[in-house]
């Protein structure tokens, strides 16, 4: 007896093509199930994927099948209590079965889908983005972009231009045997003329017989495609202006702001870096807390740091306008701030952060995110925030956040794709 035994090595990913082209192809569903999932989940379950459903109805496909004519008498294998004509009662509506029904007896089965952490993240952020993001640099050139650039004699299977190829190969074969197919003509015309003449079995005949099938033979025997007809698609790499992004990260530590406000500002944040990372290659953080004194900190002791006081929101503003000044030129610069606090500002303060804002700061940015975690009726920095909005709606945003289901919501709304 023969056995066949399958040696090759499985790949795990050997579904990963037909998956990518699923999301692809389904993309819409699969973005308003993961939206769906959203106002779900808690801002925790970041680092989780999900498991969502899609209307069956959605991903089914027309197909071509014969039709059921004519007459069927079937059989069902096991079938010891019925014959034909026996009637049996309509089951409930309801029983059995784990899709929803409706009430004239019809339903939709979801689809189970499950997204990894990575397709999750990269569907919810694929609609997000930093807004008028426009100014590029070219003073420091980090990115290079691969165009066509003709084609080349050289290269590898892959860029064969086939197109190309058969095109050269037919000008070759004309070009070659251009001078056969001339002497041919001739030779037939000779031929022609001897056969009119009635002297078509003569020695003279037969050899231009011979000659006309040597220069068959020679045009028959040239390659249809050669070597030298190969053409590759060539490719060169050029400098690409890169676009470059700075974020300032303004977080309210004061005594003010309490664990739980704390928790939700650095979860915002949390979010907020984990999109700019994978959204963008060439962007810049920085991180800065206040309470009556700001000082610029790194990324551990901004997320981690306990230390409070008092309230002077307008330090960390002239904090942010010195370091634009000193590191980030507004001219090649694309810059950002997203601020969070409770809103709670010593009072004679709050008039200066919104001269700081409109004289200092806003001619500067590109676009400034105001977050308010309060569920309590606005306070006084809030009042002079709005007046800022009233005079730069296209650059600056205000938003609040009651609690852990309203990160996801905010965030989304200052960051989505604008138009303009």
């Amino acid at each position: 007896m023969l056995q066949i035994i399958d040696r090759r090595n499985d790949s795990k990913n050997k579904s990963a093509v037909n998956r990518n082209r699923f999301i692809r192809r389904f993309k819409g569903q699969i973005r308003k199930a993961v939206q769906d999932a959203i106002a779900r989940r808690g801002i925790a379950d970041i680092d989780n994927g999900e498991k969502i459903g899609i209307p069956a109805k959605d991903i089914s496909e027309p197909h071509f099948h014969h039709g059921r004519g004519g007459r069927w008498s079937v059989v069902q294998p096991g079938n010891d209590r019925f014959v034909t004509g026996d009637e049996f009662d309509r089951p409930d509506e309801g029983a059995g079965g784990s899709g929803g029904a409706s009430r004239d007896g019809e339903g939709v089965e979801d689809f189970a889908f499950t997204l990894s952490r990575e397709e999750f993240l990269d569907i919810f952020f694929d609609d997000l983005a930093l807004p008028r993001l426009v100014k590029t640099q070219l003073a420091r050139i980090l990115e290079y972009k691969r165009v066509r650039s003709g084609y080349t004699q050289t290269g590898v299977p892959t860029n064969i231009n086939v197109v190309r190829s058969l095109r050269g190969a037919a000008g070759r074969r004309l070009a070659v045997g251009a001078p056969y197919r001339k002497a041919l003509r001739e030779l037939d015309e000779q031929l022609a003329e001897l056969e009119a003449r009635g002297e078509g079995d003569g020695e003279e005949a037969a050899e231009l017989r011979r000659r006309i099938l040597c220069l068959l033979r020679k045009i028959e025997g040239l390659p249809f495609i050669d070597t030298f007809d190969l053409r590759y698609n060539n490719r060169i790499r050029i400098p690409a202006p890169s676009t470059q992004a700075v974020m300032f990260c303004i977080m309210d530590i004061s005594g003010s702001m309490d664990e739980e406000k704390k928790q939700i500002a650095k979860r915002f944040f949390m979010l907020l870096y984990l999109f700019l990372t994978r959204t963008y290659d060439l962007i810049e953080i920085v991180f800065i807390r206040h309470h009556t004194r700001a000082e610029e900190v790194d990324e551990d002791e901004f997320f981690h740091s306990r230390e409070t006081g008092g309230t002077v929101v307008s330090s960390a503003l002239e904090l942010m306008h010195r370091i634009v000044r000193e590191r980030y030129a507004s001219n090649v610069w694309n810059i950002y701030c997203a601020q969070a606090s409770d809103g709670d500002n010593w009072e004679a303060d709050s008039p200066k952060c919104r001269e700081l804002l409109e004289a200092n700061i806003i001619p500067l940015v590109q676009y400034y995110a105001y977050i308010e975690i309060s569920d309590e009726e606005p306070q006084n920095l809030w009042r002079e925030y709005a007046r800022v909005m009233e005079n730069h709606p296209q650059c600056f945003a205000m938003q609040r956040i009651g609690g852990l289901a309203d990160i996801y919501p905010v965030f989304r709304e200052l960051f989505r794709k604008r138009l303009v």
